[in-house]
């Protein structure tokens, strides 16, 4: 079997509340997980495109936080009505969604305006 186009990490990272840092889900689990997977079998991607789970990648501020390989594009703020847009612009058509990218300047940052 060849390796997946796109592989595409969904944080399900959960913290208590008054946590330091805030969390990409509430309960780890997220619509915006489920909507990416059934938008991407919709688009007929199964077998080409893998969405997993992912615990924390280390953007909190920027949750909820998605991550496409092997392109390494690093969205943030998604939702589940932006999983849509995803799958058709980036996953179908090879174009990130610019609206969505968090800036390089802030991706692993000590000092982003995003930040606590």
């Amino acid at each position: 079997m060849p390796g997946f186009e796109h592989h595409v990490f969904v944080c399900q990272n959960s913290r208590p509340e008054g946590a330091p840092r805030p969390s990409c889900t509430v309960d780890g689990k997220s619509e915006l997980f489920t909507e990416l997977q059934q938008r991407t079998k919709a688009a007929g991607l199964a077998g080409r495109v893998r969405i997993n789970k992912a615990g924390c990648l280390d953007q909190c501020e920027h949750g909820p936080t998605v991550v496409v390989y092997p392109e390494a594009v690093w969205y943030g703020g998604v939702t589940a009505a932006d999983a849509a847009e995803i799958v058709e612009e980036h996953l179908v058509n090879g174009r990130p969604v610019e609206r969505l990218r968090i800036a390089d300047s802030c991706l692993n940052a000590k000092t982003c305006p995003h930040r606590a």
